[in-house]
């Protein structure tokens, strides 16, 4: 009986723990982004139309969770940072953000909670607008895929195989329960065996194979899982999916060591009933 183990990626999933845990840091911080009035007249319409515009910068991109600092730097006026729209004069306010009337050195901290494009203008210089764009967090849509990776790990699963009244009995065990799996066996680029199963227990489950494996016709096993969760209720299975174990199977070392022992002592025994040491009958 031979047995196989897999554990699918562990290298590497220590790996990545031990990056994550040397530098936490780096995925806790968050962007932080100043916006200031721009140094241009914004007292008169038509600093939108001009190379410097009416914000520094006039279009502005950070991450769900960026702090976004506004401030007015405009020492002759006061101004506001509203987020909506402008329609030539009419301006729309969307509820967003509002800064208030600021004075100069003023400032406001706006926290950026949701994904989107959020123009924003002067409710007293409705002719003052600019941009902030708000795009996804990277850093956590990398820990969701670590933590979907470091799940998928959980699972190893174990096969054995040995001849049973002229074919091959493959037993498997996984180290979780609830596993949905699929079973493939190949001989010669031909299939002959496929069945899907539901492993109730971690000690798994038994199939029987109509063949026996050979050196010039080595059997190929190969097990796919197919989520883990209660059969039925595919749409809640979860960890890994795809091929997690393989197996080849060919003549067992200890089939042919008997053969080989048995054969030496069919020897000894003729040897020894010539030398006459043990009594013929």
């Amino acid at each position: 009986m031979r047995t196989k183990t897999v554990y699918s990626f562990f290298v590497l999933f220590a790996i990545v723990a031990g990056i994550g845990a040397i530098t936490p840091a780096a995925f806790a911080d968050h962007t932080e982004i100043a916006i200031s009035t721009a140094d241009n007249d914004l007292a008169t319409p038509g600093c939108l139309d001009t190379e410097v515009g009416c914000y520094t910068p006039n279009t502005t991109t950070v991450e769900v969770g960026g702090v976004i600092i506004m401030t007015n730097a405009d020492e002759a006026e006061i101004h506001t940072y509203t987020s909506g729209t402008v329609d030539g004069f009419a301006a729309t306010a969307d509820g967003t953000f509002d800064s208030g009337i600021l004075q100069f050195g003023d400032s406001f901290e706006y926290t950026a909670d949701t994904a989107g494009e959020f123009p924003y203008y002067c409710m007293l210089h409705v002719w003052m607008q600019g941009v902030l764009i708000v795009e996804e967090d990277a850093h956590a849509e990398e820990e969701a895929d670590a933590a979907a990776q470091a799940e998928a790990e959980e699972l190893v699963v174990t096969i054995t195989d040995s001849i049973v009244d002229g074919g091959t009995q493959v037993n498997l065990e996984f180290s979780t329960i609830h596993v949905n799996y699929e079973i493939t066996a190949m001989q010669n680029d031909e299939e002959i065996f496929k069945e899907a199963a539901h492993a109730m227990k971690m000690t798994g489950a038994s199939h029987m194979i109509d063949a026996v494996g050979s050196d010039e016709s080595p059997i190929d096993i190969e097990i796919v899982s197919l989520g883990i969760g209660p059969p039925g209720a595919n749409q809640d299975w979860t960890g890994p999916t795809g091929t997690v174990a393989t197996l080849q199977v060919v003549p067992e070392f200890g089939t042919i060591a008997m053969m080989i022992l048995a054969v030496a002592i069919i020897s000894i025994v003729a040897i020894t009933a010539k030398s006459r040491v043990i009594p013929r009958f």
